[in-house]
């Protein structure tokens, strides 16, 4: 078949050019925006009357007949068409002769790929949206039921002070809705209409862009046709927003690898999501954690590709942002399904509630509690702080933890210390008394999760 483009080239293209010129292979998954974007714009060339009304009725009617062939599997794109765009239209041409040349009337494939783009941008940030705000669901529904449930929290991944398991979660919570807000962005970033912008500088043809721009859903329309055809900026917010939601999966997938040995012991991950050892018969490995982790650095990659390709193209398109869709076709499938597995994990694990306090009652992770205990008798904080760490080092040197010393023992540090030095350094009193907005108090973070439950699902 010859190529729509051919008219002004004497000699065909060479098969490999083809093939190595060809998007086909990977932009097939833009056929609905794309057939979207057509239908739009048919309506528009007819209501303007640039086609006849008719034409474009028609074209209307078989590109709705396109899309269910090829949603039904009844269409096989041709490499020799290049891209789905020309692959469409030639399908079109094919069935209603003449008239389906006239759909590409005032555009080119570089607005109308953009158009595309922007459509399919907007509906996967959306739907990464969606299953970030069912992990946060997930993980708010845990965190109300380990109010109480006292763990060690961590600096350096050294035990620093008491907290609870629903604070360290609701640690993540926040940090999934800002991702969600990230994707907001990206879906504003890309609720711009570039078609109407043609090869680079619009047309001559009395376009309304405004009711394409209504028709398809766009809040506005590009004022520049420079940019429109050449940004390439929500792409690569999207690719941020997914490299920063990736860094937060492995983050936390860090802590569940850490979690489930038998080092920790914090958790027990359900066998669903547990994987075994070749050789090794006792061995329960968190591979879907440590996948996820590692599917952490392909989406840097993904972004750092589309950011090494738009750094030093000139205006207005050129034939490297053809490289734009495989990054994004990839983080996108990439982070969906790290997202659902991830849910589906933290839904099943187990949580070994007196493992944690035993670990949490260790580690004299109550230390700042006995300072603050000093302070709120009279001795200036610098003071108490070193008056508790010869503490520190005495029970050290007993093998004792602070609840364990006798009173003889305080007071041979400092005759400060009386008897309520012991109900101060309780870890349940450590934690419960931090009830400022922010803490780990139980109280404080049942308020959380009630205000963060009506949050994330209107985010």
């Amino acid at each position: 078949m010859a190529k729509m483009w051919s008219g002004r080239f004497n000699k065909a293209t060479d098969a490999m050019t083809d093939d190595f010129n060809a998007s086909i292979h990977f932009d097939y998954r833009l056929y609905k925006e794309d057939i979207q974007g057509s239908i739009a714009h048919a309506r528009m060339l007819g209501k303007q009357n640039i086609i006849p009304p008719e034409d474009s009725t028609l074209i209307i009617k078989t590109l709705h007949t396109i899309l269910d062939d090829i949603e039904n599997g009844n269409i096989k794109f041709d490499v020799s068409m290049e891209d789905i765009h020309m692959n469409i239209e030639a399908i079109l041409t094919e069935r209603i002769g003449s008239v389906g040349k006239k759909l590409h009337t005032g555009r080119s494939r570089n607005d109308q790929v953009a158009t595309d783009m922007r459509l399919y941008v907007k509906t996967i940030s959306q739907e990464v949206k969606g299953h970030i705000q069912a992990l946060s669901l997930t993980l708010l529904k845990l965190a109300d039921a380990h109010t109480e449930t006292f763990m060690p929290g961590y600096t350096h991944l050294q035990r620093a002070q008491p907290i609870t398991f629903a604070h360290h979660l609701l640690a993540y919570v926040e940090m999934l809705k800002r991702d969600i807000i990230r994707f907001n962005h990206v879906f504003e970033m890309a609720d711009v209409l570039p078609l109407g912008s043609g090869a680079l500088a619009t047309t001559t043809y009395p376009l309304d862009r405004f009711s394409v721009a209504n028709d398809l859903g766009f809040k506005d329309v590009s004022l520049n046709s420079l940019d429109g055809v050449s940004d390439r900026d929500f792409c690569i917010d999207f690719l941020e927003a997914v490299a920063v939601l990736m860094m937060h999966l492995s983050r936390f997938s860090e802590e569940i690898v850490l979690w489930s040995s038998l080092e920790f012991n914090f958790i027990t991950l359900d066998d669903a999501f547990s994987t075994g050892s070749s050789i090794m018969p006792q061995k329960k490995n968190p591979d879907i954690a440590e996948l996820v982790r590692g599917k952490t650095g392909r989406a840097y990659g993904d972004l750092i590709a589309l950011l090494t390709t738009m750094k030093g193209l000139p205006l207005a398109y050129n034939k490297d942002m053809q490289e734009d869709k495989e990054p994004v076709f990839d983080a996108y499938d990439n982070v969906k399904l790290c997202l659902i597995t991830f849910e589906k994990m933290i839904a099943t694990i187990t949580v070994n509630k007196d493992v944690m306090f035993s670990a949490a009652c260790g580690g004299f992770t109550n230390a700042t509690d006995a300072a603050d205990w000093l302070v709120k008798n009279g001795v200036p904080f610098r003071d108490a702080h070193g008056i508790i760490g010869k503490l520190v080092f005495y029970a050290l040197e007993q093998k004792k933890s602070l609840n364990e010393l006798t009173l003889d023992e305080y007071k041979a540090i400092d005759p400060i210390f009386n008897d309520s030095i012991y109900p101060a350094i309780d870890i349940k009193t450590c934690v419960s008394n931090r009830s400022i907005q922010g803490g780990p108090a139980p109280a404080t973070v049942q308020k959380a999760i009630k205000l963060l439950k009506s949050q994330i699902p209107n985010l």
